[in-house]
């Protein structure tokens, strides 16, 4: 629930976060974009899907920021005064639901996609890992929006049973096509694993916590309003700049030529290929 006032602190803190978000998630997407030529064009997919995550999300964010600054205002001169719902005004949660139901799916189809598997096993994946992260979106919102803690609670247990399932298609699944993956596209593919556990790990703290902290009000908001954005730039954002990692250490192990090109060393292209 979206608080009814908030302090200038704390309208600032999301201000601040919002913009911030705005601004890794653009200029990810432009580094993404500019820099998809220096990796093989079998590559260029997944690299290509990590810059309209990024892109989507910074048009999200974009819109967040906007339906925050006309929710709440201020009357006091500076703008130093604490922060009121306008009338008629509401905040929009209903953007990030949007942006993730758009980039949760993305997500791990690049993931799969820059590993270059055999087509059935990359459909085999594909077909099971897009309608659970879909599932576990859509079955969330409704508890998001709910102001009942018991739908609140019953959606939020029903969204963590495709997650979990995800996570075991990541975990077990994935993990027996890393065979014959360079030794560094398996330590970053382990550390993407990881890095998803941890950030995605952060969407259910966020939502929970108006469940547990029912008297925090404002700060509770905030605090998940931060956490939301946080995750997304770790989610979004430094995953995006590890699938390119990834597509540059395998460019490099196909092709000699293109590590000659791009002035990697030969013990470093031995490394790679391990």
């Amino acid at each position: 629930m979206t608080p009814d006032e908030l302090t200038h602190s704390q309208f600032d803190t999301v201000y601040n976060l919002l913009s911030f978000s705005i601004a890794a998630q653009l200029f990810t997407a432009i580094f993404l974009l500019a820099a998809q030529g220096r990796v093989l064009p079998r590559y260029r997919q997944a690299v290509l899907m990590s810059a309209i995550v990024c892109g989507i999300a910074a048009y999200h964010y974009f819109r967040i920021f906007d339906s925050f600054k006309q929710a709440f205002v201020t009357t006091a001169v500076g703008g130093r005064g604490t922060y009121v719902q306008a009338a008629g005004q509401s905040f929009n949660e209903a953007y990030r639901y949007v942006d993730w139901l758009l980039t949760v799916p993305l997500l791990l189809t690049e993931l799969v996609v820059v590993l270059a598997l055999a087509r059935k096993l990359q459909n085999s994946l594909l077909y099971r890992l897009i309608p659970a992260s879909a599932l576990m979106i859509g079955l969330g919102y409704p508890g998001e929006i709910s102001g009942d803690n018991v739908v609140r609670n019953v959606f939020g247990l029903l969204s963590t049973i495709p997650f979990l399932y995800i996570l075991y298609v990541l975990f077990v699944e994935l993990t027996r096509s890393l065979d014959r993956q360079p030794e560094a596209v398996r330590s970053t593919v382990s550390g993407i694993r990881y890095l998803l556990l941890a950030t995605w790990g952060v969407y259910p703290l966020a939502y929970i916590i108006p469940l547990y902290a029912p008297h925090a009000g404002a700060a509770a908001w905030v605090v998940k309003q931060g956490g939301y954005s946080v995750a997304d730039i770790l989610a979004k954002c430094l995953y995006g700049l590890l699938i390119y990692k990834i597509a540059r250490v395998k460019s490099t192990a196909d092709e000699p030529e293109y590590a000659v090109r791009e002035g990697v060393h030969t013990d470093q292209r031995v490394k790679v290929a391990a």
